[in-house]
């Protein structure tokens, strides 16, 4: 029998390291993704101005894995009605599998905004960022998208422009009425007066139609003029799964022994409520689907016959959300709205927890006196 785990973001690193402690010896267990490292995605906005912190948030999965195989190779497609995933150099078969590929950013379209922006979801990313501000030496920068990652990125960028000393403009501009659409207001005003205080410009209500190699293109008819462009402005689905994330329930099964878990899925809970795409939500699903998964493959393994076991469904919950700007921060635990040190604290201790969970201790350490 064999398990197939694509994807080593928080979701699949998780299943896979789940299933190697759940699974019989017997069960082969392979591990697919296109990079040989698994990536602290929720700190990746620290590389922009710190490039030295990609050792602290890169780590090599040999080292976080057990006994899973390892294959370095992009996913192209998952076919679930056949078991098989067709891969950059051949073809893998699988008895059930977890889709943790992660999403990708959406650019909706949008006339020119694919061809000029730079997303941030890859480390090549965030070097591309930071050389641009170099380049421009500050200048004109346009971040496009206030969710929690425009936030992230537009305050490390009018930081790293304090620290070089550049004479830079940084703008974010949010198509909703309000940045961290959907949040808490409280939390939302705390984002905006600590966005305002590192001189960052907020556009709200505002909508990007397009880009050309040195505007922006807005729906009031207006133009921003930039040198770095930045999209954050929403996700797609992996170009596996044809750029679309897999509608699935709270068991988080789709067809056969396929799962799909993380920011791959739109995942409706056992409450019936969609579930946000976010790290926390990646974490607690991996270990919905691992342990699901190996119920199934231990009760095809008994050759007992009898029904299928019931599998465990998963139930949003959040403890609360922490979003860094700049050196600073904003938590929200509950109807409490953090700012300062308490927030940066927070916000570390959600990196150093993951970190300690897969055994980077070390890595968890660095983390906590950068952040600190």
């Amino acid at each position: 029998m064999h398990v197939a785990v694509f994807g080593a973001g928080y979701a699949g690193l998780t299943a896979v390291r789940r299933l190697e402690r759940s699974l019989p010896d017997s069960v082969d267990l392979t591990l697919v993704t296109d990079e040989p490292y698994h990536l602290v995605q929720h700190e990746l906005h620290r590389a922009i101005r710190r490039p030295d912190v990609t050792e602290t948030i890169c780590l090599p999965l040999e080292d976080v894995t057990g006994r899973a195989r390892l294959r370095i190779e992009r996913v192209e497609s998952v076919d679930p009605a056949g078991g098989t995933a067709t891969l950059a150099d051949g073809e893998i078969e699988y008895d059930y599998a977890a889709v943790c590929l992660g999403a990708e950013t959406a650019f909706h379209g949008l006339d020119g905004v694919e061809e000029h922006a730079i997303p941030l979801k890859r480390l090549e990313h965030a070097e591309r960022i930071r050389a641009s501000v170099h380049a421009a030496e500050g200048g004109d920068i346009v971040v496009g998208g206030g969710g929690l990652s425009g936030i992230q990125v537009a305050g490390e960028l009018a930081a790293l422009a304090d620290e070089e000393e550049y004479d830079a403009n940084v703008t974010l501009v949010e198509r909703n009425e309000s940045v961290a659409s959907g949040f808490e207001p409280a939390f939302q005003r705390a984002i905006g007066e600590e966005l305002t205080e590192r001189d960052v410009t907020i556009q709200t209500g505002v909508g990007v139609t397009g880009a050309d190699d040195d505007h922006v293109h807005l729906d009031t008819d207006e133009s921003l003029a930039y040198e770095t462009l930045v999209w954050t402005g929403g996700i797609r689905g992996p170009d596996a799964l044809a750029g679309e994330r897999a509608a699935t329930r709270e068991t988080l099964r789709g067809e056969n022994g396929t799962f799909y878990v993380g920011d791959s899925a739109r995942v409706t809970d056992a409450n019936g409520a969609a579930v946000p795409a976010s790290a926390q939500t990646a974490l607690r699903e991996a270990k919905v689907a691992a342990d699901n998964i190996a119920a199934l493959v231990d009760h095809d393994l008994s050759e007992t016959g009898g029904f299928a076991p019931s599998l465990d469904r998963y139930s949003f919950d959040s403890p609360g959300w922490v979003v860094t700007v700049g050196d600073g921060a904003v938590a929200q635990v509950g109807p409490t709205v953090l700012r300062g040190q308490a927030a940066r604290t927070a916000k570390a201790s959600i990196g150093a927890a993951h970190l300690s969970s897969i055994g980077a201790i070390t890595n968890a350490s660095t983390l906590v006196r950068d952040e600190l």
